[in-house]
């Protein structure tokens, strides 16, 4: 029986599923979150350079406002996150120098999928844990998975079917955002999570030739997200210039997101996602080249976007209210002394927003 208090469910690879709620509409998860962070705060985005896992958690929970779980790439290529996403799938397995060795005939969609949290892939979160344990730490946490569109297109460029590939995907990363979320819920039973799908080749979804009709991408990032929503905060974040109409309509109360002038295209949709109570972490240091001193700073790269968003009919004050500030991609091929660096230019830009004079400048275009 059917009411306007009851979910709607889809059926996707015989697995029913809530479909999640209008884009930044908040959860009880959700509000616990929002309730505990300061509007500016920073967090990383994904990997970083570092060969020592207590290094990487060290630097996180010293260099964040909240402590990001970090992968580490360069320590193994098994932190890669496509690697972290289908181990465990019958039919892929780790090759030489912890590489993925995928057999597209054995891909199954039904294959129930198996999550080693004690593998090489997860050293980052297994030192981050630890971390956390010996600092007693109880504040809210931020990690990342690469979500269900970047898989799938993974598995059809080893040369899997598209109506193998996607629900293949989907199901990997459903059963690992769960033992992720077990994991960190057990060790750290009073911090509530942010968990960021990561979808570093949305830019691409508008394209012709792409796999994955926009609707059928909207399902399979909102049927990812749907596993974590009742008990956490659930984001989506993208590199480049990112479809944002499609990622908000998979329902996230977090899009992360390089700061462009691009974005002033669908100010539309942005304003309605923070009116709906969504967040914005905006990317405000570039990572994709050299990252040095004689670059504008964050701050001005934001102010002046928020600017432009205002005049464009942006509500300004939840630009400044509902914002994290971040870098624009993960540090993980860059060195530890550049990581460092964007850090503090993120610590800096989330001073900046969180001075009222500041902002009321940055708003108004003084």
């Amino acid at each position: 029986m059917k009411s306007s208090e009851t979910p709607a469910v889809w059926q996707h690879v015989g697995v029913t599923f809530l479909r999640l709620p209008p884009a930044g509409a908040e959860s009880a998860a959700s509000r616990r979150f929002f309730d505990l962070v300061a509007p500016g705060a920073t967090f990383g985005v994904g990997s970083l350079p570092h060969l020592s896992a207590g290094q990487a958690a060290r630097f996180s929970f010293d260099r964040f406002d909240v402590p990001t779980v970090p992968s580490l790439p360069r320590r193994s290529p098994a932190e890669l996150a496509v690697a972290q996403a289908l181990i465990g799938v019958p039919g892929v397995g780790l090759g030489q120098y912890g590489a993925l060795a995928i057999d597209c005939a054995a891909l199954d969609p039904e294959a129930p999928v198996a999550t080693d949290l004690d593998g090489q892939q997860f050293i980052g979160l297994r030192a981050f844990l630890n971390e956390a344990r010996d600092r007693g730490a109880v504040g809210p946490v931020k990690w990342q998975f690469l979500g269900p569109i970047s898989v799938g297109l993974a598995l059809v460029r080893a040369g899997a079917s598209t109506e193998v590939a996607f629900p293949v995907a989907l199901r990997a990363v459903r059963s690992h955002l769960v033992a992720v979320q077990g994991l960190i819920a057990d060790a750290l039973p009073g911090s509530p999570q942010l968990v960021v799908l990561d979808e570093p080749l949305a830019a691409d979804l508008a394209e012709p030739g792409f796999p994955l009709a926009p609707d059928d991408a909207i399902d399979l990032l909102s049927g990812a997200m749907a596993v974590v929503e009742p008990t956490a905060t659930v984001g989506v974040h993208a590199c480049g210039d990112a479809d944002v109409a499609t990622l908000l309509a998979a329902g996230p109360q977090v899009l992360s997101i390089p700061v462009q002038r691009s974005l002033l295209g669908v100010v539309g949709y942005l304003d309605r996602f923070l009116r709906n109570g969504g967040w914005v972490a905006w990317g405000a240091v570039p990572t994709g080249g050299p990252i040095g001193a004689g670059q504008p700073r964050a701050w001005q790269r934001l102010a002046n976007l928020f600017c432009e968003m205002v005049q464009a009919g942006c509500d300004g004050d939840l630009l400044v209210q509902q914002c994290f500030v971040t870098s624009e991609c993960g540090l993980g091929s860059h060195g530890t002394g550049v990581a460092q660096h964007v850090a503090e230019l993120l610590r800096e830009t989330s001073l900046r927003m969180q001075n009222g004079a500041t902002t009321a400048r940055f708003v108004l275009g003084a």
